[in-house]
């Protein structure tokens, strides 16, 4: 993974205070800056552990994936 690239997978609070997960994709364009869409997931987790298992779960992420804000 380039230095530069975002983790695969957010977890942040959303403005209520819910915690939600984000799935990213980088691509690169032909003079190789990365170029992310982030997509959130409609389900709220109660707590970031949660939101972890269910990309661990549904996507096969692993440790190191994650960055939390």
């Amino acid at each position: 993974m380039h230095p530069d690239t975002p983790k695969p997978f957010k977890i942040a609070k959303d403005e209520d205070g819910r915690i939600r997960l984000a799935i990213r994709e980088t691509r690169f364009n032909s003079q190789g800056y990365p170029l992310v869409t982030e997509v959130l997931e409609e389900e709220c987790f109660k707590s970031a552990a949660a939101a972890r298992a269910f990309a661990t779960k549904h996507y096969g992420a692993e440790a190191g994936q994650f960055t939390t804000s």
